[in-house]
């Protein structure tokens, strides 16, 4: 559970990661992959971005998911890919989104495929540089730009890590592309919390860097029933947050909202 009992704060939030849990595979697997498939052949230009500069480091992916899987998923098949770009065929094997990153002048994207956006736009990122990426998010610039370039030129390939990042929504569908962002309302059961897993871990041969999202969607009236910790902690983490912040994620207001929403039922 990515909540801060603190309260909101901006942070990297990074954690050693081994190889072995670099991936996740679970109970969702087959209509996951089954999603995945109906995106690539209906919105591809949608979820598939890829600049030649990534051809290399996507080949490379792709060999080190099948080795990953084959060592640690024994049970997830790697059937032979077809002549498609190499980072659809790795996405086509693990529930996780993939973005690859490459250093020449600065660190770029340069090649991904992400199925389950959480309402942004990948044809915008394409190309963009690591800030440029980054840019809209609050703080970033003056907090956040500078440790996190370092961090990727110093991301070695024997050590990966991983962070947690969530936000609240309106709809439990995991392919939610660019659109306005709009606040929860209602019953708390029309409320959802979203969590994505993020990892990042350079490429032993060409020193590209993965960034994997791996997302998990559950109703707050679930986590609610979980946990009697959750709506106090996430209610003071909706507080705690700039008004910055709120208005970017689309959360001003929405304390005020899920107070109303328990208050009815």
């Amino acid at each position: 559970m990515p909540l801060d009992a603190g309260g909101w704060r901006l942070a990297m939030g990074l954690r050693p990661l081994e190889l072995a849990a670099w991936l996740e595979i679970d109970e969702h697997y087959g209509e996951e992959i089954a999603l995945k498939t109906q995106l690539l052949d209906e919105s591809y230009d949608v979820v598939v971005a890829t600049e030649p500069e990534g051809d290399e480091a996507s080949l490379e992916l792709l060999a080190e998911i099948r080795e990953n899987l084959r060592a640690h998923h024994w049970g997830v098949a790697t059937p032979p890919h077809e002549r498609e770009h190499a980072i659809v065929a790795a996405s086509r094997l693990v529930q996780e989104d993939l973005c690859v990153l490459v250093r020449d002048d600065v660190w770029r994207l340069r090649a991904a495929c992400v199925c389950f956006p959480s309402r942004w736009n990948l044809a915008t990122k394409i190309g963009a540089t690591l800030d440029d990426i980054h840019r809209p998010v609050p703080g970033y610039d003056d907090e956040l730009a500078r440790p996190t370039n370092a961090f990727f030129d110093r991301l070695k390939p024997d050590r990966a890590f991983w962070r947690l990042n969530w936000t609240l929504l309106d709809s439990p569908a995991l392919y939610q592309p660019a659109v306005a962002r709009r606040s929860p309302g209602g019953k708390l059961e029309d409320w959802y919390f979203r969590v994505e897993r993020q990892t990042l871990r350079a490429l032993p041969r060409t020193n590209a860097v993965v960034f994997t999202i791996r997302t998990h969607v559950t109703s707050a009236a679930t986590l609610r029933e979980r946990d009697d910790t959750f709506v106090s902690t996430l209610l003071h983490s909706l507080d705690t947050a700039p008004a910055s912040v709120q208005s970017y994620k689309g959360w001003t207001g929405v304390a005020e909202q899920l107070r109303v929403a328990l208050d009815q039922g």
